[in-house]
């Protein structure tokens, strides 16, 4: 086990944080608002007593980047927490399916699924990594039969009280991130550097949403609107649900 240098963990922070805001606003771009139209409920804008353009596209919108930031944020985080335990106890990116990180410690293998936070997945999506877990565990005894290997759902934020699962473990939080490096207010220590021109980053992001926003609201207006300005729920509707033939 090597000491944490937070210098390092700056630094990769530092130089990897544009690669999320950038996913962000690529993201973003592929955005096509009929796609979306397509697959949300519109009984339930009515339902909400929506009247203008502006709030559905809005709402539509936001409840996609939400959706989205999750998992990209979650995917740079698993590699942060790669680079960290690369630094303390040399793990690696894991070559078996569904296994994010590896390394050993106390002559055990530890093979982590790492997600954002607690409440990841439902039971059939937890069933599958339990099963994952299990496959891996088969694989590496098959070069090694006396290899102990303990398996372990990393979460990045969050509480769990309750780590033993009977399958594996589940650390979330401080108890996640002082696991793969040994330090425990690592949790804290990092949330500084996550900063790092997120001002500059951010707005180059909400000048591409607001684009985005005003070409959308204007397509919608065009295809979906009366010559009034009234939303034609009944266009709206047919578009979203009506057979084709």
């Amino acid at each position: 086990m090597n000491q944490l240098n937070l210098t390092d963990v700056t630094q990769y922070v530092e130089e990897n944080i544009g690669t999320f805001h950038q996913k962000r606003i690529e993201r973003l771009k592929k955005l096509k608002l009929k796609t979306v139209l397509k697959k949300k409920n519109p009984y339930l804008f009515r339902a909400k007593h929506l009247f203008t353009a502006d709030e559905i596209v809005r709402g539509i919108a936001d409840a996609y980047i939400s959706s989205g930031e999750e998992t990209i944020f979650g995917d740079w985080l698993e590699g942060l927490a790669i680079f960290i335990n690369q630094k303390v106890y040399g793990g690696w990116k894991s070559g078996i399916p569904n296994i994010d990180l590896e390394f050993d410690k106390n002559n055990i293998r530890y093979i982590l699924n790492i997600k954002s936070g607690p409440n990841w997945g439902n039971s059939s999506q937890i069933s599958k990594m339990k099963s994952d877990f299990k496959t891996a565990q088969r694989t590496l005894r098959t070069s090694n039969s006396n290899l102990m290997v303990v398996s372990i759902n990393g979460c990045c934020y969050g509480i769990d009280n309750r780590p033993d699962k009977g399958d594996y473990f589940k650390y979330c939080g401080q108890e996640f991130w002082e696991f793969i490096s040994g330090d425990k207010n690592l949790y804290t220590e990092i949330i500084e550097p996550l900063g790092h021109k997120s001002k500059e980053r951010n707005d180059e992001f909400m000048e591409s949403y607001s684009n985005m926003i005003n070409k959308f609201t204007r397509d919608f207006i065009k295809d979906f609107c009366k010559p009034n300005g009234e939303i034609d729920w009944i266009k709206l509707v047919e578009f979203n649900s009506k057979k084709r033939t």
